[in-house]
């Protein structure tokens, strides 16, 4: 019996490990050799979610069953398809994107042509479907597939056969399908644009994937992985990690790579600081050491402190200065300033001097210029 449809929650990336091929040899029983998986290819992740979804995706490699992921762009869709063949490696991976092939040559890369089948085919080719037999083939945002290639493809997962344009005869072609969208294909099955027969044939196992702002903890992993691969000895500082650990990166791991090549490729190391980040994250930053300041100006002094006294207002002290309605001196914004982020950070002076962007040694001077407690 097929299995009924099932929901697995992955996060797009998975503990950064070497894949093996775990088949045993029909005669011996022996291991064969390990399978190099390529670098761009490793899921990466430490939470233990993401270790408990390293073996739901281990059970689904030694099976040949068709699986939907789902979820935003750049949260590694085409890392997990290859992960689950890479258990078992068998035949080849073959990726087809489906949001790249326009207009009439789409159904000549799914399924080839014969020379001479239309104005240009000077030789016959082979199509993505045929190259795909004995392996896998990962179909890239499925959804954007025609109504009318859908159709065909439904057959091809259905009777294993299929025909090239310009040619009578049919050919053979047993893969396992593995197909990817960030749409929701039951809506589009609900407007028609969507084939339901091919819907469920996908949806045996339906994995989705958790885009990276709701997977924060394993951004350190994915920020060691790609520093290794780009090579050298490179270190990022704690200031800008807690920018990269806030950020809420609508790109996802891809986005986050991108940031982690910008700051690698602008700064020679071995330290990656705040300066280095990418100008999205620098208005991010900005943005939000402003609503911080906005907070801190509007909202009461903390621990009651206030226009009430005086001498707390050192430089800023002066009648005409306390006389004013609804004027604050900026010797008290600063000292409010200080008090709520050393309240806000539960006295952590480093994290503290990071929210008001200055510098410890800054925020250390200041903290004795207002008398503060060590």
């Amino acid at each position: 019996m097929s299995p009924t449809p099932e929901e697995i929650r992955v996060p797009g990336s998975l503990s950064d490990r070497r894949i093996n091929d775990a088949a045993e040899d029909s005669t011996g029983g022996g291991r064969q050799q390990p399978h190099t998986v390529d670098a761009r290819h490793i899921l990466v992740g430490q939470s233990p979610r993401t270790r408990q979804v390293l073996r739901l995706i281990e059970k689904l490699g030694k099976c040949r069953w068709p699986a939907l992921l789902l979820g935003e762009t750049g949260t590694g869709k085409e890392v997990v398809a290859r992960a689950i063949h890479n258990i078992g490696p068998v035949g080849p991976f073959v990726t087809v994107d489906c949001s790249s092939m326009v207009g009439p040559l789409m159904e000549s890369e799914l399924f080839g042509h014969v020379k001479g089948a239309f104005t240009g085919a000077a030789t016959t080719k082979i199509g993505l479907i045929e190259s795909a037999h004995g392996g896998t083939a990962f179909f890239d945002e499925i959804g954007e597939l025609p109504l009318d290639l859908q159709a065909k493809l439904l057959r091809v997962l259905q009777e294993k056969e299929f025909r090239p344009v310009g040619s009578l005869a049919t050919r053979k072609s047993d893969f396992r399908i593995i197909a990817a969208t960030n749409r929701d294909l039951h809506k589009e099955v609900d407007k028609g644009t969507f084939r339901r027969d091919l819907y469920f044939r996908l949806n045996v196992i339906n994995i989705r994937l958790s885009p990276l702002r709701e997977r924060r903890e394993d951004i350190p992993a994915l920020i060691h992985h790609f520093l290794t691969r780009v090579g050298g000895n490179y270190t990022v500082t704690a200031e800008a990690m807690e920018v990269l650990l806030g950020y809420d990166w609508p790109g996802n791991v891809r986005e986050l790579e991108n940031c982690v090549q910008h700051m690698v490729a602008i700064n020679s190391g071995p330290l990656l600081h705040l300066a280095d980040l990418p100008s999205n994250l620098q208005n991010f930053l900005n943005q939000k050491r402003s609503q911080y300041l906005m907070a801190t100006v509007g909202g009461t002094p903390v621990h009651g402190t206030g226009a009430q006294h005086p001498e707390d207002y050192q430089a800023g002290n002066t009648p005409s200065a306390q006389a004013a309605p609804g004027v604050i001196p900026l010797a008290e914004l600063e000292r409010r300033a200080i008090l709520n982020a050393l309240q806000y950070t539960k006295g952590d002076r480093a994290v503290a001097a990071h929210l008001l962007g200055i510098g410890r040694t800054t925020l250390y001077r200041k903290l004795k210029e207002y008398n503060f407690d060590e």
